[in-house]
């Protein structure tokens, strides 16, 4: 799972800057996917390198950061699909934007939790 934390880290962070250039470099709270990026990046290095229980830690560490992202974004994938049946936004790139950013959140969260569960039921010997 470190390796799709780095890759997830990475995705958000062009996700950031992409919703920083679309909106004109006019909103800095564009590019919070981006820090949220750096932040997975940086975990999911931390994880590659660390022993087994502090990559298990590491791991809990961002599937939880994970989980608050999504829980605090996702109304915004309701405003998307609202958008989408015709109502005015007052600002459609940073809808579309967030909905992203929530929905790849809301991926992460359910592959680690796959991860985990799977994680769970093999034995201790053949862990990572």
């Amino acid at each position: 799972m470190a390796k799709v934390t780095i890759l997830f880290g990475l995705l958000l962070i062009v996700l950031g800057v992409a919703g920083y250039v679309g909106t004109g470099r006019h909103a800095p709270t564009a590019l919070i996917p981006l820090y949220v990026g750096v932040v997975f990046a940086c975990l999911g290095i931390l994880a590659r390198r660390a022993s087994p229980k502090r990559r298990m830690v590491v791991m809990h560490i961002a599937v939880t950061l994970g989980l608050l992202g999504f829980l605090g974004t996702a109304k915004s994938i309701w405003d998307f699909i609202q958008m989408e049946r015709g109502h005015a936004m007052a600002r459609p790139i940073a809808v579309e934007d967030k909905a992203v950013f929530s929905m790849m959140l809301l991926i992460y969260v359910l592959l680690c939790v796959r991860s985990f569960i799977k994680a769970r039921r093999q034995p201790v010997a053949s862990a990572e």
